[in-house]
């Protein structure tokens, strides 16, 4: 743990405590300057060891190059020097390796210059939008024409009008590969979306938005006793069978996703004028439950998954649901708050502090074992900046929404 409080003791709100604001500046500073060896000579990103060492091998997965365009976007926004060759050498990699010339849409993964995952997931998609959005406010020359491609494939491929939401996956010809649909494309999905409209003012960015969110949040939410199940059939019934891979399809439900939708709740909300429609305390509900239902009262932390009842299932601790989480409640405080909220804050934070950020070498260990130990199992290195960034940016921004445009400068 750092031997730097996060916060002066007495402070009624971090986010405002100039000691705290100062503590997250420096973490962000930490993350960017850690993630800078990520770029290959030949073009594209190496995964990191935890030791900030490449580790072995040439996959590049398209959420890896679209989440490191996106975080250093905002670094460029905050002021931190150096943001540019990362954002211009993903933007590059985006355009003439996953972007498929033959067929159109984005390659999920490549093995130097050769497919080799060539789903077309509306997951990876929608982080293309967001990186295009993310780079159009940082001035880079190519987003536009990233922003209108991504959006005329989802257009053309994956958004079902009648519903309001984004089917999930092709095959790379644009055959169907499954009848699945997925609350977590449309989660990153509803992210997209309104980055987009931010750096566009294009208002269908935002109506699409609000149309996902109102059904997760204003129809499954208050039905399944504010939890979120992850997995539809292809007419939108929760299929309460389906378990796919253990990281980016477990069965139940993700608490770290209530935390990411009902902070994009409170942005969209922002965004529409704060209409008099409920959401801030819908979204409240949300963040409530899953932070009920996935705090490990014993060891501290958020379980990765939940039975459809709240009781936990996969017991992984993760960085990325903390991050999540500390991200919902700076949303919350900022609209007034409780004593509560503050509370969570707090131990969220410090919780990061003592388990999750790497002190001596940067950046977040991603996982930790039943001890409260960095350990290796599901992920191999330090993954990605991305979580971990926007929870040291998030607070630092006055409101909630804009955050690329109203971050302080803190490089």
């Amino acid at each position: 743990m750092t031997d730097t409080p996060l916060a002066s003791p007495a402070a009624p709100r971090w986010i405002d405590d100039p000691q705290h604001r100062d503590w997250l500046a420096a973490e962000a500073r930490r993350q960017f300057a850690f993630f800078r060896a990520s770029p290959r000579k030949d073009g594209g990103f190496h995964v990191l060891a935890h030791d900030g060492t490449p580790l072995p091998g040439a996959v590049q997965e398209l959420h890896t190059t679209t989440r490191l365009v996106h975080s250093y976007a905002l670094g460029h926004r905050a002021g931190v020097a150096g943001c540019e060759a990362i954002i211009d050498a993903g933007m590059a990699y985006l355009w003439s390796y996953h972007r498929d010339a033959d067929h159109g849409g984005y390659l999920w993964a490549l093995d130097g210059a050769a497919p080799c995952e060539t789903r077309k997931l509306a997951y990876g998609h929608v982080f293309v939008l967001l990186a295009g959005a993310s780079a159009r406010l940082a001035g880079q020359p190519d987003a536009d024409r990233l922003i209108d491609d991504a959006t005329a494939v989802l257009d053309r491929h994956y958004w079902e009008d009648g519903v309001g939401l984004f089917a999930d996956e092709w095959n790379r010809d644009w055959t169907p590969f499954s009848a699945y649909r997925g609350m977590n494309a449309n989660m990153h999905g509803v992210e997209a979306l309104l980055a987009a409209y931010e750096a566009t003012g294009r208002e269908v960015y935002l109506t699409r938005a609000g149309r996902i969110l109102d059904f997760f949040l204003n129809r499954i939410a208050p039905a399944e006793g504010w939890r979120l199940p992850e997995h539809y059939t292809e007419n939108w019934q929760i299929d309460r069978a389906y378990s796919g891979n253990p990281m980016f399809r477990p069965a139940g439900t993700t608490p770290g996703h209530s935390f990411e939708l009902g902070r994009l709740m409170l942005q969209h909300w922002d965004l529409a004028g704060r209409p008099d429609n409920g959401a801030p305390a819908t979204a409240r509900r949300v963040v409530e439950q899953a932070l009920a239902d996935g705090w490990n009262a014993e060891k501290g932390g958020i379980f990765y998954t939940l039975q459809f009842g709240g009781a936990p299932a996969i017991r992984d601790r993760y960085w990325w649901p903390v991050t999540e989480a500390i991200g919902a409640l700076s949303s919350l405080i900022k609209l007034g708050g409780t004593e509560d909220d503050e509370a969570w804050y707090r131990r969220l934070w410090q919780f990061a502090d003592a388990h999750f950020i790497d002190h001596a070498q940067g950046g977040w260990f991603p996982e930790i074992d039943a001890e409260g130990q960095p350990t290796v199992t599901q992920f191999h290195g330090k993954p990605d900046i991305y979580h971990s960034v926007q929870a040291a940016l998030l607070p630092l921004s006055p409101g909630v929404s804009r955050l690329a445009e109203t971050l302080p400068r803190i490089g």
